[in-house]
């Protein structure tokens, strides 16, 4: 059993995938090519905003809006203290500075009732991580940064294809961005990601930061980055995209299989009223994690760990924090979740066999 069965993917998809990496390569088109162009139009229509931005990876994805608004030394950008490293990070990477707000029991994002109490005059955005699979609530996020007057970021890294009152999100605040690393629910054959806005200006702003800050060829306005989506990368992601709304639906029945089965047995995620999850993760809470993970590894499943050390904790921001503030969820969840296999393709049987494995170990 595989924890992400990209191999499986791509054998159904083989015929289609094989077509368009041809296309390219026989068309020598491997920066800038039609693919690209393409897939732009396809993201922007299934997110619904007026500008999809292709980019290197997920983290760039995050950077060029930074650099777009304009980031300076001591800005202060508030984020969850509970998820990937690239959000907080590509902050400190412009030296400004992370401000980390615990995480909701519920949902695993970022506790918004306790946003407004880190705001500062230094204070510039928010980036709401959309973690696992599901938004948080960013009509209540976005009603706080217009009372302050700042931007919000959707990082959509992992929710790429899920919905929040019924649109999608990427399509609810200023700026968001996902990444098409491969084990994502869309993911390409490499590094890959997006940014999607609504803002022109914005934009502009952004296609020219992603290729060296080139207004047009050897003319820069501004002192940008390397940061395209390869040619390949694009038509891969094309193919899968037509594929994308069945894998979501198989991804929801794989977790509903889940939580049906492990019933009480262990701390279920839940996707909140109004909102569907992608199931980027599906993420059970246990007490006994890593016994947990030893024993479903015997048994020949592989299962992941997000995030054993939380932001604040980690050695990078050590100058960044403020001594002793706790993050009592997030230190929590860091002791106790684990993920469980979950893919697009992943079949009934499997999810059982994992489910019930559990609840057997849980007795013995």
């Amino acid at each position: 059993m595989q924890f992400c069965d990209l191999n499986r993917q791509y054998q159904k998809y083989q015929t289609e995938i094989d077509q368009a990496i041809n296309g390219v390569i026989a068309s020598s088109s491997f920066i800038n090519g039609q693919a690209i162009l393409d897939l732009e139009k396809s993201l922007s229509g299934f997110v619904g905003v007026k500008h999809a931005i292709t980019c290197s990876s997920g983290t760039d994805a995050l950077l060029l809006p930074l650099m777009a608004y304009g980031i300076e030394p001591n800005d202060e950008i508030i984020c969850p203290a509970f998820s990937f490293i690239a959000s907080a990070s590509m902050i400190s990477f412009l030296k400004a500075k992370p401000v980390f707000v615990d995480v909701s029991p519920i949902d695993f994002n970022i506790q918004i009732s306790k946003i407004e109490e880190k705001i500062t005059s230094k204070t510039r955005g928010i980036i709401a991580v959309s973690l696992f699979g599901q938004c948080p609530d960013l009509d209540a996020i976005n009603a706080i940064a217009k009372k302050y007057n700042l931007w919000v970021i959707e990082d959509a890294a992992q929710s790429f294809g899920a919905t929040l009152n019924g649109k999608p999100s990427c399509s609810h605040t200023d700026v968001a961005t996902t990444s098409f690393f491969p084990a994502k629910p869309l993911g390409c054959y490499g590094d890959g990601g997006a940014v999607f806005t609504n803002d022109s200006e914005l934009a502009v702003r952004m296609m020219r930061l992603r290729s060296h800050g080139q207004e047009k060829r050897y003319v820069h306005s501004h002192i940008g980055l390397n940061a395209r989506m390869d040619t390949i990368q694009a038509a891969i992601l094309g193919v899968k995209l037509k594929h994308f709304n069945q894998e979501i639906e198989n991804r929801q029945k794989a977790a509903a299989l889940y939580s049906s089965i492990l019933d009480d047995s262990v701390l279920l995620p839940e996707a909140v009223e109004g909102r569907t999850s992608v199931w980027a993760q599906y993420t059970i809470g246990v007490a006994n994690r890593n016994e947990l993970k030893e024993k479903l590894l015997e048994k020949g499943i592989p299962t992941a760990v997000h995030y054993p050390l939380i932001l604040p904790k980690q050695e990078a921001f050590k100058s960044q924090i403020v001594p002793n503030e706790k993050f009592e969820v997030a230190q929590l969840f860091s002791e106790t979740v684990l993920s469980l296999p979950m893919h697009g393709l992943i079949s009934e049987n499997e999810v059982e066999f994992v489910a019930n494995t559990i609840i057997e170990l849980g007795n013995d």
